[in-house]
């Protein structure tokens, strides 16, 4: 995944050195969220690149963390109250209407598991997980036009590998800003569907043989809960700082696991973005 990220950030930087166009006077973001960041100034094509370091669970369920640096950064284009973003592996629309309606379509990948991801050895005999593309519809409401505080949803479907899973969420964004500076936080819970739950949580009858684990089938429905706080700071005109947190923990079916070491997972990250 590291590779693939990488070969993403040089592409994204290639074509930011190929973009010679000005940005006009810069114009109020598609939404003032600091989890939603447009890079346009506006209009017409926004780059921001950098790099991130996140400290967080080996896998789902794991009880071992470690540090990973990620490159940071997307190139969009934006006309009107339309958004287009590449994102590391992640192409999105996302749109604003009436003020109070969000909604986002997007195509991306979910990581892969293998055994090397536990130093520990948790996932000796159990089989691999692949990459696999998903299609994702998110839409969230907001109670005023200034996005304060919004409700939604977000559904991401693949194949019969990944299967479905589904988020509700309610969130929180402090001040008054509009430029998409500040601190945005939000509570959710997630679902997923037999296919979704047992791709990170269950054993099978011949992973069960061959690791000594429980064979384990989970069915669908209530997968956990959490919490996520998200703040972008501008250092400058062209500098970003983003910090985030998040808490999640699991419901009892996917506690009983044996994959799952721990009853909760926690990530914090930093990264600092050049704007162009």
């Amino acid at each position: 995944m590291m590779g693939r990220k990488l070969v993403s950030t040089l592409v994204m930087a290639m074509i930011a050195i190929g973009f010679t166009s000005a940005h006009a006077e810069q114009e109020a973001p598609l939404f003032p969220l600091p989890f939603t960041p447009d890079f346009t100034r506006g209009s017409g094509w926004g780059i921001a690149l950098g790099l991130g370091v996140e400290y967080e669970t080996a896998y789902a369920g794991s009880d071992e963390y470690e540090f990973e640096l990620d490159p940071a950064g997307a190139i969009q284009w934006r006309r009107g109250n339309h958004l287009f973003s590449w994102e590391g592996l992640e192409l999105s629309w996302t749109t604003r209407q009436k003020d109070q309606w969000y909604i986002q379509v997007d195509l991306g990948l979910d990581g892969e598991r293998e055994e090397g991801d536990s130093d520990d050895g948790r996932l000796d005999g159990l089989d691999e997980r692949d990459d696999e593309f998903t299609g994702t519809g998110e839409i969230r409401y907001a109670f005023d036009g200034e996005w304060r505080n919004y409700v939604g949803t977000r559904i991401s479907a693949g194949d019969s590998d990944f299967g479905t899973k589904g988020f509700l969420f309610a969130g929180h964004r402090f001040g008054d800003r509009q430029d998409g500076g500040g601190t945005e936080t939000f509570l959710y819970a997630t679902f997923g569907d037999s296919n979704n739950l047992n791709r990170d949580f269950g054993v099978s009858p011949s992973e069960a043989a061959t690791s000594g684990l429980a064979e384990t089938d989970l069915d669908g429905g209530y997968r956990s809960s959490g919490l996520r706080v998200v703040d972008r700071r501008f250092v400058s005109e062209h500098i970003q700082i983003v910090s985030g947190l998040e808490f999640e923990y699991y419901s009892s079916d996917v506690r009983d696991s044996p994959i799952a070491r721990e009853d909760f997972s926690a990530e914090v990250e930093l990264a600092m973005l050049y704007q162009f």
